[in-house]
């Protein structure tokens, strides 16, 4: 892509920071102010000044009033700030306005985002979404980005409509999306082959889900050993890991650790990150980790459920984490609706307080969607058992006089499912019959 001058310079990292914080009568506009600090300190850049103020509604020139502009200026001079901060969203033309008035450069929440995430990313999938995040943004933005506008001048021969810069800079910025599209295409075919590879297997996968810093990595780590890399910071980690873990009396599970959610999550991000995410859509059963020393844990909650609920996993079972007890003084325990299926489990990933109730409740809820039974097979079905014991289903084996047996299995579904696309029948018994079956059967049997 070409060199390109912005009007302001770009932010370095420890740029000095006039924070801007706007409490709106609307709860749908309103934002978090420590978490806004939380999200300037994970960028690099450290807050010199606060600028605060209340509205009804956003004014279409400066998202605030002319009068707070000039606020915002003086703090700017004052303190010698390098970048001003909103905690909102910003219209292409809103920074553009607030840049010429306060003369430094200026930031929105989802470019501050943007940003940490720019830096956490590790993998190269990572880099490839955070980048075509970037574009798909900075692509509304090109009015306000450059200052070589004019129309490209030529001599004699040469003179026509051009090309302006501006229409230069869209073209190869489409042109690099259309490259990480690609790319990307290519990474979620991989991730395609992996699930299907581990539904073949019947190994079900488990999706650690969360709002940002609630400890999903930790406890991650807790359980897999993984080593990942975990921080008391807003998008410690962005990279998707996936671990096999082996639960007693549950078999084998696949646990996916997936990036934090956050209030307002840039579209632009759910959009890029849509491949690692599809852990999460094609899940057997989500962790839902909320830190519960978080006095507004329950509105984190709520923004975790609103952003399942856009990428299409709001109807996958969910059994809730309320991790961090170590910080509120309690206990580890476990929770139970009126069926007396587990929903809730109270830990602490940091002191492993309530991990051994949190492996039961997994256990028992995955457990809870298996088929189980007795399965009658014949001399023939050789091939049928095998599976059976290859997918750690079978619990006890009873002979049969005329060359078969009797299995007493437990499978999930999606095993169920499987087995017979592979054409081998599955022929259930009733238990009563196959323990009337086990009294009369010969020695021999385990």
């Amino acid at each position: 892509m070409k060199e390109s001058t912005f009007l302001y310079e770009r932010p370095r990292r420890g740029e000095r920071a006039v924070l801007v914080h706007i409490d709106f009568a609307a709860e749908r506009d309103r934002e978090g102010l420590e978490e806004f600090r939380g999200l300037v300190a994970s960028a690099g850049a450290s807050e010199v000044a606060l600028v605060r103020a209340r509205r009804r509604e956003p004014d279409p020139r400066y998202l605030i009033g002319s009068g707070k502009v000039e606020e915002i200026a003086a703090a700017v001079e004052a303190c010698g700030g390098e970048v001003v901060i909103f905690n909102h969203a910003l219209s292409p033309s809103q920074e553009r306005n607030l840049e010429r008035r306060v003369r430094c450069r200026v930031l929105d929440r989802t470019t501050l985002i943007l940003d940490i995430f720019a830096q956490r990313a590790r993998s190269h999938e990572g880099k490839l979404q955070v980048e075509l995040a970037q574009l798909r943004h900075l692509a509304t933005r090109l009015v306000r980005g450059w200052t070589h506008l004019e129309r490209q001048k030529g001599g004699i021969g040469l003179r026509g409509p051009g090309e302006t810069q501006l229409e230069t800079d869209r073209r190869l910025i489409g042109e690099r999306i259309k490259v990480l599209r690609r790319r990307l295409e290519r990474v979620r075919r991989q991730r395609a082959q992996g699930r299907r590879a581990r539904r073949r297997a019947a190994v079900p996968t488990v999706s650690l889900v969360g709002y940002t810093n609630a400890g999903k990595s930790t406890l991650f780590n807790r359980l897999t050993h993984a080593g990942v890399y975990a921080a008391d910071q807003l998008f410690a980690t962005l990279d998707p890991t996936v671990r096999r873990v082996a639960l007693e009396r549950a078999g084998d599970v696949v646990l996916a650790d997936t990036v934090g959610f956050i209030r307002h999550l840039p579209h632009d991000l759910v959009a890029a990150f849509r491949s690692t995410l599809e852990e999460t859509t094609e899940a057997a059963l989500l962790l839902h980790v909320i830190d519960a020393s978080d006095e507004r844990h329950d509105e984190a909650a709520a923004e975790v459920r609103e952003v399942l609920h856009e990428i299409g996993a709001e109807r996958i079972p969910q059994l809730e984490v309320m991790n961090k007890i170590d910080r509120i003084g309690e206990a580890p325990r476990l929770e139970r609706d009126a069926d007396g299926t587990v929903r809730r489990v109270w830990v602490s990933a940091a002191t492993g307080a309530g991990l051994d109730l949190l492996r039961a409740a997994l256990a028992e809820r995955l457990r809870g969607e298996e088929r189980r039974g007795w399965l009658e097979l014949d001399a023939a079905e050789g091939r049928l058992r095998a599976r059976l014991y290859a997918l750690g289903a079978v619990r006890s084996e009873i002979p049969r006089g005329e060359g078969g047996w009797l299995l007493r299995v437990a499978l999930p579904p999606a095993a169920c499912r499987r087995l017979e696309r592979e054409g081998l029948r599955l022929h259930w018994r009733e238990e009563e019959g196959a323990a009337r079956a086990a009294v009369a059967a010969p020695q021999g049997a385990t």
